[in-house]
């Protein structure tokens, strides 16, 4: 399920709105006590500086992770807000260290993605102990009420491998291998999983350097498609391991194998394009940045508790070879 464009306008237009405009009364946090009073003032004054709006995240500053957080920074730029925004390179216990600081630091509201909840748990207790509002995006999408968020903004990944795996069958192929890049990280786990509930044939493969070393993850997927001839496509779970390591790796095997992905890069969309790579899943990770921070704020100064209690999806959306043009010069510019 896919979140309306319609839906997405009227949120990022109310943002705009009251950001403009006094806030009337004072906010409240996602528990309902009332906000604190500094950002109410700073609301109704105008000056929204005083909100610092946290985002904490696994990333690691690639291609994916570059684009959340160009799309956190232009909503605190938007907004007016002061974002704090740190990535800890998929390290869980460096990512409770962020939240736990964040919670001391004069962070007024926290977005979190959580690809290993168990890790961070104690450190988001924290958070909601000092009564923050709390989003989760990109990874957490079962697990943000236990985290304490009140909508998680992302794509659900088991849903996403869902329709990997009905394109894959659409193609007519026999055996998937789905390349694991990180450990740990439960939604690369469901995407493999996702895909297996629609296809059936799927093998995962954990890499052991994953995106900290592009080639001997290549080499790890060509030695796995030389042992196994039955393969025929790989379902990469990350835009450069499948431009990085996967193509090279079909290219070096010589045979017919399809490759799809998950997430965008110019490189991915360009291969699209090429008809090198049959698709590419887009989960608008842009939006999952921008969103976070805009209703975060929304909770700050107008008490708004938006999704109703379930996740706001961004995706899946697919890029194939009919709209791969329209998509690769936002994918050049950095946020697609």
């Amino acid at each position: 399920m896919k979140t309306p464009k319609l839906a997405l306008a009227v949120i990022a237009a109310s943002a705009a709105m009251l950001a403009g405009c006094s806030a009337g009364s004072a906010g409240t946090s996602a528990s309902g006590s009332p906000a604190a009073s500094g950002d109410a003032a700073a609301a109704a004054g105008g000056d929204n500086a005083a909100m610092k709006i946290c985002v904490y995240t696994h990333g690691d500053g690639g291609g994916f992770w570059s684009v959340a957080k160009k799309g956190a920074e232009q909503a605190a730029k938007d907004l007016g807000v002061t974002l704090d925004y740190q990535e800890s390179n998929n390290d869980p216990q460096k990512q409770a260290q962020l939240i736990e600081a964040g919670v001391t630091g004069g962070c007024k509201a926290l977005a979190v993605s959580a690809p290993n909840p168990d890790a961070i748990k104690d450190a988001m207790g924290k958070a909601k102990e000092a009564k923050l509002p709390i989003v989760t995006m990109n990874s957490g999408s079962s697990v943000f009420k236990e985290l304490g968020a009140f909508t998680h903004v992302g794509q659900d990944e088991f849903i996403a491998g869902q329709e990997a795996g009905k394109k894959f069958k659409e193609m007519g192929v026999k055996k998937v291998l789905c390349p694991i890049q990180e450990a740990n990280n439960i939604g690369l786990q469901q995407r493999c999983d996702g895909a297996k509930d629609t296809f059936g044939n799927v093998e995962n493969l954990q890499l052991s350097s994953g995106l900290k070393d592009i080639a001997k993850s290549e080499a790890e997927i060509q030695a796995k498609l030389t042992a196994d001839p039955s393969i025929d496509a790989v379902f990469a779970l990350n835009a450069d391991i499948a431009t990085g390591s996967a193509l090279a790796a079909v290219e070096a095997v010589g045979r017919d194998i399809k490759v799809g992905t998950v997430d965008l890069s110019g490189d991915a969309v360009q291969a699209i394009k090429d008809g090198k790579m049959a698709f590419a899943i887009d989960q608008q990770q842009y939006a999952q940045g921008y969103m976070s921070v805009t209703l975060l704020y929304l909770n700050l100064i107008n008490g708004h508790e938006l999704g109703g209690g379930q996740p706001m999806y961004t995706g899946p959306g697919f890029v194939t070879k009919d709209n791969a043009e329209l998509v690769q010069k936002l994918a050049e510019a950095g946020t697609r």
